[in-house]
């Protein structure tokens, strides 16, 4: 199941939406992810845990879950 994640700004961080939508418990947890190439963005591997995600945009985490952008 996809989390809907809302958020107040125009963007948020890759990092950011990845502790908020509790798909890791840190942000060293986070950057290690997107570090060792476990999450995509929109369907392609990003490696930049500060990517600005935006409305639509969706995240997925190998074996956690994904989430998309509201």
């Amino acid at each position: 199941m996809t989390d809907k994640i809302n958020i107040d700004s125009d963007y948020i961080k890759l990092d950011s939406l990845l502790k908020l939508a509790n798909l890791v418990m840190s942000g060293g947890e986070a950057k290690l992810l997107i570090m060792d190439g476990q999450v995509k963005v929109n369907g392609e591997l990003e490696t930049r845990r500060g990517r600005k995600l935006y409305a639509g945009d969706r995240v997925e985490v190998a074996g956690r879950g994904d989430a998309v952008v509201g």
